[in-house]
């Protein structure tokens, strides 16, 4: 904001943000395809943050810098040069420009925008089509967010084209940003993935505690094998009827393995109902 005249429209910026980012070797940030195209949830979630601590004043549409401190120059040179760069290429352009610059250069980030059959041609929109994910087969997948930012694990649902996501955590909660149930619900559902959660098929947290190597998990498992899965046939068959439903489900906890995670074992009881004729793949 220092370099664009101390405020930006709230989509210039996310815009001008994700081209930022596309510029470092590590980006700060990771983006989803949003109803106008890249947006982070995780950066808005600091902007507001920001905003609730004076650092910057919001209103519906704008963004503007109200710390006197010159952050620039405390960046690294090479974010330094790259943010300049941004600024020469497209600090003369609005925010609808912008849109339709980050479209033709990476369609995928358009597949859910509400503007790129208006502002693209039929060559550049058909780009667009073309990242949009088609899953052909009913498939129970299985994911974890460990290691993973907000984005990246959505990104991951929504390119295997995953139509509903069925959270199996005993506890939804979470210090990450994004994967608390009431935020990860609304997330999912801003992105077109139905939200279920069957906590009765988690392991409630004193179960888990001394996981340090994986015989500690296979213990684990094995008890919850003899124990939970018995008491939860009829949820398990609930999410076989969603599998059904949907054709393309995910099953959510946290671990990022999963030979370290209980919805493996989950996923091959359901994979043993009557009626389950489908492919199991984690994501």
């Amino acid at each position: 904001m220092e370099l664009f005249g101390g405020e930006l429209e709230k989509i210039r910026l996310q815009k001008l943000l994700f081209l930022f980012c596309q510029k470092q070797e590590k980006p700060e940030y990771e983006f989803v395809p949003y109803k106008y195209g890249c947006f982070s949830y995780s950066a808005s979630a600091d902007l507001s943050a920001m905003a609730r601590k004076g650092l910057l004043s919001e209103t519906d549409t704008i963004f503007a810098k109200t710390a006197s401190t010159n952050y620039f120059m405390s960046l690294k040179p090479d974010d330094q040069l790259a943010l300049r760069k941004i600024k020469a290429a497209y600090g003369s352009m609005s925010g609808n420009a912008l849109m339709k610059h980050s479209y033709q250069k990476y369609p995928y980030w358009a597949i859910n925008s509400v503007k790129a059959k208006s502002i693209l041609n039929d060559i550049e929109y058909a780009l667009v089509e073309a990242e949009r994910p088609h899953g052909q087969n009913v498939i129970l997948f299985t994911i974890g967010y460990e290691g993973s930012s907000l984005e990246n694990y959505l990104n991951r649902l929504l390119k295997n084209d995953v139509k509903a996501l069925i959270d199996v955590r005993n506890n939804p909660l979470s210090m990450k940003f994004g994967f608390s149930k009431t935020l990860l619900k609304r997330y999912c559902e801003y992105l077109g993935i139905a939200y279920f959660h069957f906590p009765d098929v988690g392991i409630t947290s004193e179960f888990r505690q001394e996981l340090k190597t994986q015989a500690d998990y296979d213990r684990l498992f094995e008890i919850y094998r003899k124990t939970n899965i018995p008491k939860t046939v009829k949820t398990q068959s609930n999410i076989l009827d969603l599998l059904k439903k949907y054709e393309r489900v995910a099953l959510t906890c946290f671990e990022a393995q999963p030979c370290q995670c209980h919805r493996s074992h989950l996923a091959d009881a359901i994979k043993a109902l009557p009626g389950f004729d489908y492919e199991i793949r984690h994501i």
